[in-house]
């Protein structure tokens, strides 16, 4: 007798069937040539919506990944996936998403890619399976492989016991989850998600991520993850594209990004003491605080944490971790948003 955990990992081993060598996804052929080595490029593209000016002149490219999109309200990140959907008509400027142009060739980029808004977008009445098959018919899949394909998703993204409940039953965390099931029914190269993990608890948020890194590391799914939660980009990503009032202000991997140019270490204390910054000095050490009992120190890192054990005996300082001295996402998303204004 099947056990619930089986069956998920029959429905799991049927979705990945890409990465385990079976005939592949069921998407009819669109007919265009997508040969190229990035998944999204983007050349001076500009969208008006009357005077106000969503996205100014944005350039970039990716090859395949997961990528975190980053900015405050308002500064064109909703705008920038619809344009690379062909939902919005861009005033100026190209797009092309595997090879193809987002607004002439809309229909194929749309067979080819999954989007996930950031609203609700439920049909109440539907059942969820029903309403994830219906998304697979507008992605271009045949009635049958829609339904088909609309089982296994929901077994894969945790909803298979949920399947015949009408959609506008579901929790915020199901609704979550069903969004992502109508993003990759028809089994998208490149996958668009709009705040996926918003008003997720933490265990769903987790749960979430997941599944989402899932797609890129067993079938090669490109990912493009929008949202403000600055640690859900680096839990999964490993490449942040930031923007702010519709420019592009960043682009490079997580990793090079919190590479700091000078070697440094963190040392954090209970609380501020400016004694512990004048022993640093007395040492022969560079430091600067960016915030009250965050220390950021230049130099060797064994050095510098003896100078901290050192420093701290001296002076009663409580030290709470002593660490490397990479940069956070949140302190290069701040910087950036910063230097624009």
């Amino acid at each position: 007798m099947w056990t619930a955990a089986l069956l998920r990992r029959a429905a799991q081993a049927r979705f990945f069937g890409r990465s385990l060598g079976s005939d592949g996804p069921v998407v009819e052929d669109p007919g265009v040539e997508t040969d190229t080595q990035f998944t999204i490029e983007i050349d001076q593209i500009t969208k008006r919506y009357g005077d106000n000016l969503a996205l100014d002149a944005v350039s970039f490219s990716l090859p395949p990944g997961v990528f975190g999109l980053l900015g405050p309200n308002g500064a064109g990140k909703s705008t920038l996936i619809k344009s690379l959907m062909g939902l919005v008509r861009i005033t100026s400027g190209e797009a092309r998403v595997l090879g193809l142009d987002s607004r002439r060739d809309f229909r194929q980029v749309r067979q080819l890619v999954g989007y996930m808004p950031e609203d609700d977008c439920i049909y109440p009445g539907l059942k969820g399976v029903e309403s994830v098959a219906f998304a697979g018919e507008l992605s271009g899949l045949p009635p049958v492989d829609a339904l088909r394909r609309a089982h296994e998703v929901l077994d894969y993204v945790g909803l298979g016991e949920a399947r015949y409940r009408e959609v506008q039953t579901y929790s915020t965390g199901m609704r979550q989850k069903q969004k992502l099931a109508q993003a990759i029914v028809h089994d998208p190269r490149i996958v668009l998600l709009d705040e996926p993990t918003s008003g997720l608890d933490p265990l769903g948020r987790k749960r979430m991520l997941k599944l989402i890194r899932g797609l890129y590391d067993r079938t090669g799914t490109s990912v493009i993850l929008s949202t403000h939660i600055l640690h859900d980009v680096e839990q999964i990503c490993d490449s942040v594209v930031i923007v702010g009032h519709g420019k592009l202000l960043v682009q490079d991997t997580i990793a090079n990004l919190r590479r700091p140019a000078d070697e440094t270490v963190k040392v954090g204390l209970e609380q501020p003491d400016p004694a512990f910054g004048a022993a640093l000095t007395e040492a022969g050490l560079r430091w600067e605080e960016p915030q009250p009992g965050e220390i950021r120190v230049f130099g060797d890192s064994d050095t510098i944490a003896a100078a901290a054990m050192d420093a701290a005996r001296k002076t009663g300082a409580l030290l709470r971790r002593i660490e490397s001295g990479r940069n956070s996402l949140e302190e290069i998303f701040l910087k950036a948003v910063e230097k624009q204004n």
